[in-house]
């Protein structure tokens, strides 16, 4: 039996979701919530109609069922019944549309279609021509719509011709397009399906997009669903509220039985979707997330019961609660029942107002008022004003008593862990006395303050919470990213006993009380995190950090320090370190600052165009030094390193460190602290949250450390039998022997993905030294037998950048029969290989007197002799008389001989401009056969002499440990560190130079 795309994920869906035979059980499903039966109509569940495309009554190049269509407007419209032949105006209208997709965009032709779809268009059928709202679909009643679902729909335009897996089909429209694939190849996933949708079917024909509420796709595992134009990876999962797994068909038919109900099609199609305008000022469209649908209807269901009257939502940070609150504002303002109810967001700091406003302002919705004066609130609250009203907790500090007493205002509080529980909330409680209150934090309450539980928890709901989105679920979903955190060594270290010596020392004279005084001053943290070297050396480790382990992949990096001096301070020490341009204060201003503080004064528009710029990845600031802003409602995904100097706790320290958790493409795979002060020395204790869960929002990198071993050594145990020290091309297929068919290789992939992240997230960790050679044979072997289609597989992901750098530092690359065929360059092979390659005899003469290092000494007798001596090395290399190594071995001694030359003819001036000789030399005198990596390797000793140029180094025993630690670690990296004469013709030059 043959287990076939058609016969299994896409049978399944059509059997998932049409209706049941007359001989089977009906099924009884309650009410969508915030659907209640008091609306009217027949509120039966619908289903949908399985057609096949043969007996659909369109064309090839017809978006639209138009029969269908015209019955429907009919059916809908009083007015068009009484007149059938106005159907056909509309349904011109909507050819419109799907006619301009190509001049106006898909995203602007999909907006100006739901507004059609969502009964907001108007046509003159009234009496006297009056303008009266145009129904294409009930989304009221589901079950009084034409529900179709067909399989193999073939759209054609042009020469362009397209097939769709499944299609749904509501009063002849196709509002959803579903992408089915493969269960039985691993390496197939969800994603190619996603793939086909968005990069090929919108592009190639959009018009059959125009229609459309969103698309999905699965391959039988995993079910995922997208908006159009919605980057991939940011398609999302859909599941019920008790949140089930997935991985088998049979999680798939959950998902698909309970999203794609016809009434949940429309409830998503009328209240879940947005289009908003992005930092480019392009529009784009978006459709809410599973989560953030049950939790608006659960809002909205309570209203419309009118009861219980608050609730508490947690959902975690940066899982999307602005637009949640946008969702059920948009669905409570346009609720039949509620009569036009009013809707405030509360927020408790002016930074939120701002995040929220633009967030409801991107979105286009309608009736929104930014409340920006305690006056204003009360006039507004007066007046019995019915819109939207988005404020701050402290402008109800001045309220005098009740302000407005109707029971249809509902009030939906952002981060309601903080202000709101005390006196400023009482006072919004007392104004609005039958409001009902909606508490949303991000981050979890505190066991000890039970007092956002009174405030907000409904007794109704278990453990005191209406709707909760876990650290967990969230990272599950991909809505936010797993935290990881380091502490380096530079922490805030007092040696107790030194400090008392010298404090004795300096203070003898003093009296005791003055001695005490000053001991209290002196103990003061900011005097300790203040200090000078304690800043050099914190912004040194930043610096270095970010350039090899953040900046490779692109992202930025945000700086928290103790306060608004050391903000300065650290902007200081880093730019003597890099570019001023790659860095910019962001802190309050105040009139008494000292200069050097006032330069970095912004006024608010100031300041967004900044923070424009540090999301833009093109742009070159890099990192934003803070010490309060921007810790709470700042969201740049393209952060993803917090350098944390700063003592925080509790919900302060979670809403800063979730700074770096927003996703940002496939190479985004974590948040990163990193810990100065040592605030995560013990986590549980920091947070001291009443969820074990919450405890695990930070994975400690010594976690990945210890996985490291035991996921290399599972990767392993696919090649038992192998001899891994083989090379060439028969090395490289006895590895393949061990991966014989799909199956194994998909799962020796999915091994090796996850060895890759553990990777990618520890490297620079020198303990990958230890692990190199095993994972560089694996990375070898994986890219061997990865598909040749190499796009969009999730398990053959994107390598990472240090995987990459690692690779091409390491890999020489040959052809073989159908395979690419990687050999590494190890210690025993390297002279083999350098050697075997014949390099051609260059024709022309290196004229010593132009050699850039001789140049200046042309009369110089010893300087002529030195590159006489150069140029018979050159000519031995070249005739292949010298290997690559020996080569190497031979200009060291000439270049340190001309090093001690220039010093003895006029050593300060040599000091002073000449560049290094090694490097110099050897680019003068290498050729076409010389491996790239002894140029590397002169390239790192030379990087050695920098390190070390400081007067009589050589006469100190320190100095000398210094140098040939660096070297053997130089030489440790090409795997040389055994050859003791490398090591001493390298010593020996850096040794002369000075």
């Amino acid at each position: 039996m043959t287990f076939t795309e058609a016969s299994t994920v896409e049978q399944m869906i059509l059997n998932a979701v049409t209706r049941k035979r007359a001989s089977e059980r009906p099924v009884v499903r309650e009410p969508l919530p915030g659907r209640a039966a008091s609306l009217g109509g027949d509120l039966r569940p619908a289903r949908w109609d399985y057609l096949p495309p043969v007996q659909i009554p369109r064309r090839s190049g017809d978006v639209m069922v138009e029969s269908w269509l015209r019955d429907a407007l009919i059916r809908l419209n009083p007015e068009i019944a009484a007149e059938p032949d106005r159907a056909d105006e509309v349904i011109y209208n909507l050819r419109a549309i799907l006619l301009a997709v190509q001049a106006d965009g898909l995203v602007r032709a999909n907006e100006n279609f739901m507004a059609w779809l969502r009964g907001e268009k108007t046509m003159p059928f009234g009496k006297n021509g009056e303008h009266v709202p145009v129904r294409l679909v009930d989304a009221d009643n589901p079950g009084s719509n034409h529900l179709v679902v067909t399989n193999q729909w073939t759209y054609q335009i042009g020469p362009v011709e397209k097939r769709f897996d499944v299609v749904f089909v509501v009063n002849g429209l196709p509002l959803v397009i579903g992408e089915a694939k493969t269960p039985t190849r691993s390496a197939v996933t969800w994603f190619d399906g996603a793939y086909q949708i968005n990069e090929i079917y919108e592009k190639q024909v959009p018009a059959m997009f125009v229609p459309n509420v969103f698309s999905f796709a699965t391959e039988g595992r995993v079910y995922r669903y997208g908006s159009l134009r919605m980057p991939i990876d940011l398609w999302g999962p859909w599941r019920t509220e008790e949140n089930e797994p997935e991985g088998t068909l049979a999680d798939v038919r959950r998902a698909v039985e309970s999203m794609l109900q016809p009434e949940i099609v429309l409830d998503l199609l009328q209240y879940f979707t947005l289009f908003a305008t992005d930092k480019r000022h392009r529009r784009i469209k978006i459709v809410a997330r599973y989560q953030q649908f049950i939790t608006a209807n659960q809002i909205v269901e309570r209203v419309v019961k009118g009861y219980p009257k608050k609730g508490l939502i947690w959902h975690f940070q940066g899982s999307g609660k602005s637009l949640l609150m946008v969702f059920a504002a948009q669905k409570l303002r346009l609720h039949q029942i509620l009569g036009n109810p009013t809707v405030m967001i509360v927020v408790d700091r002016i930074d939120l107002d701002t995040q929220i406003t633009a967030t409801f302002n991107a979105a286009d919705v309608p009736n929104m008022v930014g409340v920006a004066t305690r006056q204003e609130l009360q006039t507004l609250l007066a007046q019995d004003v019915r819109k939207v009203l988005i404020t701050t907790i402290h402008k109800f500090a001045e309220a005098d008593g009740r302000l407005n007493e109707r029971s249809n205002i509902i009030v939906m509080v952002d981060e309601a862990h903080r202000t709101q529980e005390g006196d400023l909330g009482r006072k919004m409680r007392e104004a609005l006395p039958n409001a009902f209150l909606f508490g949303l934090t991000g981050t979890p309450i505190n066991r000890a303050d039970r007092n956002t539980f009174w405030a907000f928890g409904a007794d109704e709901d278990e453990k005191g919470y209406m709707s909760r989105y876990s650290f967990q679920e969230s990272i599950r979903d991909r809505a936010t990213l797993p935290l990881h955190f380091e502490a380096p060594e530079v922490k805030l270290q007092v040696d107790k006993a030194a400090i008392d010596e010298a404090y004795q020392e300096i203070t003898g004279s003093l009296s005791e009380q003055d001695r005490d005084d000053l001991a209290k001053r002196a103990a003061k943290m900011a005097v300790l995190v203040k200090n000078p070297e304690r800043v050099r050396a914190v912004v040194n480790h930043i610096v270095r950090h970010y350039q090899t382990k953040v900046e490779p992949n692109g992202f930025k990096a945000q700086v928290v320090t103790f306060d608004r001096e050391c903000c300065v301070l650290y902007k200081q020490v880093m730019d003597e370190l890099i570019d001023p341009e790659a860095s910019a204060i962001v802190m309050i201003s105040q009139s008494g600052d000292p200069s050097e503080w006032k330069v970095h004064a912004r006024d608010k528009d100031a300041e967004e165009k900044l923070l424009d710029r540090f999301r833009d990845p093109a742009d070159p600031l890099k990192f934003i030094i803070v010490t309060s802003k921007l810790l709470t409602g700042f969201d740049a995904p393209i952060l993803q390193a917090m350098y944390l100097d700063k003592p925080m706790k509790d919900h302060n320290l979670l809403q800063a460190i979730c700074r770096t958790n927003r996703t940002f493409g496939q190479k985004k795979t974590h948040g990163l602290i990193v810990d100065y002060i040592g605030i995560f020395d013990d986590v549980a204790r920091a947070l001291d949250f009443d969820e074990k869960a919450v405890q695990q929002v930070i994975t400690n990198i010594d976690e990945l450390r210890k996985a490291l071993p035991i996921q290399v050594q599972k990767c392993l145990t696919f090649f038992r039998g192998a001899d891994r020290t083989k090379g060439g091309y028969e090395g490289l297929m006895e590895a393949q022997q061990c991966l014989p068919d799909n199956e194994v290789r998909d799962r020796f992939a999915a091994d090796y993905s996850v060895l890759g992240i553990i990777w990618e997230a520890l490297s620079p960790d020198p303990m990958l030294g230890l692990y190199e050679k095993d994972f560089r044979w694996l990375t070898q072997v994986y890219e061997s037998v990865r598909p040749p289609s190499g796009h969009g597989r999730l398990l053959w992901h994107a390598l990472g950048a240090k995987t990459v750098e690692l690779i091409n530092q390491n890999v020489h690359v040959q052809s073989v029969r159908d395979d690419v065929e990687t050999l590494v360059l190890d210690a025993q092979v390297l002279d083999e290989i350098l050697s075997d390659a014949e390099p051609e005899k260059r024709a022309r003469e290196i004229e010593i007197k132009l050699i850039a290092r001789l140049r200046r000494h042309v009369a110089n007798p010893t300087f002529i002799a030195l590159g006489e001596r150069l140029e018979k090395v050159r000519e031995r290399h070249e005739q292949g008389f010298l290997t690559s190594l020996e080569f190497l071995k031979a200009i060291l001694e000439v270049a340190r001989d001309v090093v001690e030359a220039e010093r003895e003819t006029d050593p300060e001036e040599e000091r002073d401009r000449a560049k290094e000789a090694l490097t110099e030399l050897f680019n003068e005198a290498k050729n076409k056969g010389t491996h790239i990596i002894v140029e590397r390797i002169v390239t790192d000793i030379d990087e050695i002499v920098k390190k070390v140029r400081f007067p009589d180094w050589q006469h100190t025993s320190q100095g000398e440990r210094l140098v040939q630690k660096e070297l053997r670690r130089t030489l440790l990296k090409y795997k040389l560190h055994t050859d003791q004469e490398l090591f001493d013709r390298a010593y020996a030059y850096i040794r002369q130079y000075y």
